[in-house]
Formats: C-alpha cells, sequence, structure tokens
C-alpha cells in the first residue's frame, strides 16, 4: 500500500510538471518584421482662379502643393503646361490609404494670388488629386483649410464622402 502511495504520488508529481512543460520550439528572438507600405506617384491639377489684381508682386509666383504625409521641404511646385490659370504637378511617394483603414489625406495649395484673401493664400477649392475633385474640406475659409481624399494603388484618388 505504501508502495502504491508513493507511486501515485510520483505519478502526479511528472503528470504536473508536464503539464507546465512547453514542448514547442521558442521563435527566433528579435522585432517582428513592420509590413512594407505601399506608395504611388499621383498627378495633382490646380485651377486658379483668374486675374492677379489682389497681389501684383506675386503674380509670377508658382503654386506649392502641400499633403499630410510629407515632411517639411518635401511640397511639390506646380507648373503650368495649360495656360496661365492651369497648375499640374506629380506628387510622388504618396502613400495608399483606400480601401479606407486610416484617416484621410489632407492635402491643400499654396497659391500667390490669394495671398490677401481671409485664408492668407492656402486653399483646397478648385484642387483635383488623382483625378478626383476635391469636395470634402477641413476648416474651409480659414488658414488651415484642407481636403480630404484617400488614394488607391493606382494613384486615384477617392472621396472620403
Amino acid at each position: 500500500m505504501e508502495r502504491q502511495g508513493r507511486r501515485l504520488v510520483l505519478t502526479l508529481l511528472v503528470c504536473a510538471g508536464a503539464v507546465g512543460c512547453d514542448f514547442q520550439p521558442d521563435p527566433a528572438p528579435g522585432p517582428v518584421a513592420v509590413p512594407v507600405g505601399r506608395f504611388v506617384t499621383v498627378t495633382v491639377q490646380y485651377r486658379q482662379p483668374a486675374g492677379c489684381a489682389n497681389t501684383p508682386q506675386h503674380c509670377g509666383d508658382r503654386v506649392v502643393f502641400f499633403g499630410s504625409w510629407m515632411a517639411p521641404g518635401g511640397e511639390v511646385l506646380l507648373d503650368t503646361p495649360t495656360g496661365p490659370t492651369f497648375w499640374t504637378g506629380v506628387v510622388p511617394n504618396v502613400p495608399v490609404n483606400w480601401p479606407p483603414s486610416d484617416e484621410p489625406h489632407y492635402v491643400r495649395v499654396f497659391d500667390p494670388h490669394l495671398v490677401d484673401t481671409p485664408t492668407g493664400g492656402v486653399t483646397a477649392a478648385r484642387l483635383v488629386v488623382g483625378g478626383q475633385a476635391i469636395d470634402a474640406y477641413d476648416s474651409p475659409g480659414t488658414p488651415q483649410e484642407s481636403g480630404l481624399i484617400y488614394v488607391d494603388d493606382s494613384g486615384t484618388g477617392r472621396s472620403p464622402l
């Protein structure tokens, strides 16, 4: 009887120890790789209001495009291929955010013709990003005015509305 009692205790101890054992190999130590982001090139178009009577000293200045993903100094100067009021540019390395899994991008331009307006020259009106006209705005009519846009894998803009 005493022998059976010892055997039972020993069996219980072995079983209890085995429950806490992990027979799977441990993964190699180190950080998990961050998923690679997707980036595309996007065409931006902006129609400048006709005339430059408010700020004649800035009539020859170029329009500048800004996106919320851009680091300071990464803004893009737009060119004028189709006349004095139509500005176009190509913006590289735009993060893809469509289908929406994050906030939309905030986009805007600095238009030197509009410096003397309440926005101080900043606007998202008359702006087209990736073929999509901006139709959703944040802080319209202020110096913080921005348009909201999603961008898909083909560089096409998509309205958040």
